[in-house]
């Protein structure tokens, strides 16, 4: 009979999304074949596995961190391996977190083989936890502002940050709950496609983004020194110009963004941005797939001819950090960011940039797996977003962690 299989995550099985565990089991056989598998079910029902084929130690030992997967989901050494290669069993869906106050439960087992998955030796549950202990969290809806307040716990202050999505809208909470539990004051704003704001809106406000600054500034947990804004995609062009054009932003983070405005003007104080021309006819579609590649709709960027559109952030003084993947197939995205960082550069303003081979658009936090594809919740169509499996989600761990040390150095 020998010792029962256990199957550990160690530190503790309750831990945050963001934070690396090990996993370990023991009470093997000496180089016992086995298959490992993960699965989660997302709040919409939806299974999300992935798995991997290990060997024991001599001692009967398994330890993720050590070993290696000699096949499935991926290979090598990769302590984190079974979270970032899940993958749901409907095609095309993208894994998030809508309700950040439940965590996500990810099952581990083992089973005996390298194959048929048909005899379970152990099994343990590790529970992910998007809000760290004692975060507060805070439906807003003062004047205008569609949007959620994540405070860390105690009297503070704490750096204040505003958080951004992309075109896809909505209100999406799960990277400001965490960063919130990282110690930030944190605002997660919606600007499109929630409750009575339209899903593709004819102008986007500036005064909007100066409300939430403004609601932000005036919360007495929250440091008086500066906000920091990050956005991904759209997301990343309102960060840049709520940098430029507000006052009191002394840090923005660009992922996946534009040095430019896109897809809907920007009101200002007496200006409008205009929108960088497109020609949605240059919309690449997949000929089985339905797939739709954006990355050629836009007109170049260099022509002078486009050049309202662009953000002036050289006029900024805030403190930019701009992240791109290599594998971005919706958006130029390093073209992008490069013409920014070159602009500021030349201005004599710090930039740092950095961007990652085999990473697609859509740069989460860690752990996350790779979104190849989706539907574009607004535009309703199936859209290629790129990336590696293993590079992105290196990119992910990379990126979190240079976010955070970037806020905490300029607020």
């Amino acid at each position: 009979a020998g010792m029962a299989v256990r199957v550990s995550v160690l530190p503790s099985p309750r831990c945050l999304f963001d934070e690396p565990v090990q996993i370990r089991v023991s009470g093997l056989q000496p180089q016992q074949a086995v298959t490992l598998r993960a699965s989660l079910v997302d709040e919409s029902g939806e299974l999300f596995q992935a798995h991997a084929l290990y060997r024991a130690g001599s001692s009967g030992e398994l330890d993720l961190g050590r070993s290696p997967a000699l096949g499935g989901s991926y290979l090598g050494v990769e302590p984190m391996g079974l979270f970032w290669a899940l993958q749901s069993k409907t095609p095309h869906k993208r894994l998030a977190k809508r309700n950040v106050l439940t965590p996500f439960c990810v099952d581990l087992e083992v089973y005996e083989g390298h194959g048929d998955m048909s005899r379970l030796l152990g099994q343990c549950t590790n529970e992910r936890w998007f809000l760290g202990e004692g975060v507060k969290r805070i439906s807003v809806r003062e004047g205008r502002l569609r949007a959620t307040l994540f405070l860390p716990p105690g009297p503070g202050p704490f750096p204040g940050l505003i958080d951004l999505y992309g075109s896809g809208g909505g209100l999406i909470e799960y990277r400001a709950s965490l960063l919130a539990s990282r110690g930030f004051a944190t605002l997660a704003l919606a600007y499109m496609s929630f409750e009575d704001i339209p899903a593709m809106p004819e102008i986007l406000e500036l005064s909007y983004f100066e409300e939430a600054v403004n609601f932000l500034r005036k919360q007495q947990q929250v440091k008086h020194t500066g906000i920091g804004v990050l956005g991904l995609s759209k997301g990343g062009d309102l960060a840049l110009s709520m940098a430029t054009f507000l006052p009191g932003i002394k840090a923005a983070v660009s992922i996946s963004g534009s040095s430019f405005n896109s897809f809907i003007p920007l009101k200002g104080d007496g200006f409008t941005l205009p929108v960088h021309p497109y020609d949605l006819g240059r919309m690449k579609i997949g000929d089985e797939s339905g797939l739709v590649y954006f990355s050629d709709v836009l007109d170049d960027h260099t022509d002078p001819a486009t050049w309202d559109c662009r953000i002036p952030v050289e006029k900024s003084l805030a403190k930019f950090l701009f992240l791109s993947g290599l594998d971005d197939m919706n958006w130029k995205s390093d073209l992008y960011c490069q013409d920014a960082v070159q602009r500021l550069r030349q201005h004599g303003r710090e930039a740092e940039f950095y961007s990652y081979p085999g990473a697609g658009h859509l740069l989460e936090p860690p752990y996350l797996p790779l979104c190849k594809v989706s539907i574009h919740r607004v535009l309703g169509m199936l859209v290629h977003w790129g990336g590696q499996w293993r590079e992105h989600a290196k990119a992910q761990e990379d990126a979190w962690r240079r976010i955070q040390a970037f806020f905490w150095q300029h607020l």
